[in-house]
């Protein structure tokens, strides 16, 4: 469970925050997204290079804990130049002021030679300019659980966790239905009142906190 309070992307799993620039012909593209391991930095960052397959550069760099904490950090300058991207992009990263942040700066170039200073710039201001526009909420206190209901209740759980806010780590489907959860304490409460009431009495909740 997590009793910290910092502020993260305000976005669900699988969604994405994107803008993009053109600097002397080169297209640059900033994907953002919310990550809390480097397993999901990973994936989200092999999404974005299957996205791009033909850019330039796919470069990237990523804090998957609190803010300005160095403990799940990485970066790539995916080609560029050594230090001329990844780097520079955890930089901002770092001294934003959110966690739980990953962000891919795509780069389709134009013909026109940066520089090493000019590339630094670039690549910082990309990170910069996906912050400016990137929705944040505080992260709350929560828990970690698995919430298992029959297959003809998955529908009805799907609306009861957007509806509590939680988030949605894992799904399988065996026998019955497991989805393992991120749930905000304010809200679990409610959450396994109305499923219990939804699946007359059909739901097993096991959690996972220390």
């Amino acid at each position: 469970m997590s009793d910290e309070r910092y502020q993260i992307p305000d976005l669900l799993p699988g969604e994405i925050h994107r803008d993009e620039e053109t600097i002397h012909r080169s297209r640059f593209i900033v994907t953002m997204a919310r990550v809390t391991s480097p397993e999901e930095a990973k994936a989200f960052i092999d999404s974005i290079r299957a996205e791009h397959a033909h850019a330039t550069h796919n470069c990237w760099a990523f804090v998957a804990g609190k803010p300005g904490s160095t403990a799940q950090v990485g970066a790539s300058d995916d080609g560029e130049p050594k230090g001329t991207a990844g780097r520079p992009m955890l930089t901002v990263l770092l001294h934003c002021g959110v966690g739980e942040l990953a962000a891919v700066v795509t780069r389709y170039y134009g013909g026109i030679l940066l520089g090493t200073g000019g590339l630094v710039r670039a690549y910082q201001g990309l990170v910069k300019l996906g912050l400016e526009t990137l929705p944040v909420r505080e992260k709350e206190a929560s828990s970690l659980m698995t919430v298992e209901v029959e297959h003809r209740h998955f529908n009805i759980a799907l609306r009861a966790l957007e509806q509590s806010r939680a988030r949605i780590l894992d799904k399988s489907f065996a026998s019955n239905v497991q989805i393992k959860i991120e749930i905000p304490k304010a809200t679990e409460n409610e959450l396994i009142a109305t499923l219990t009431e939804k699946t007359a009495g059909g739901l097993i909740v096991t959690r996972h906190d220390s």
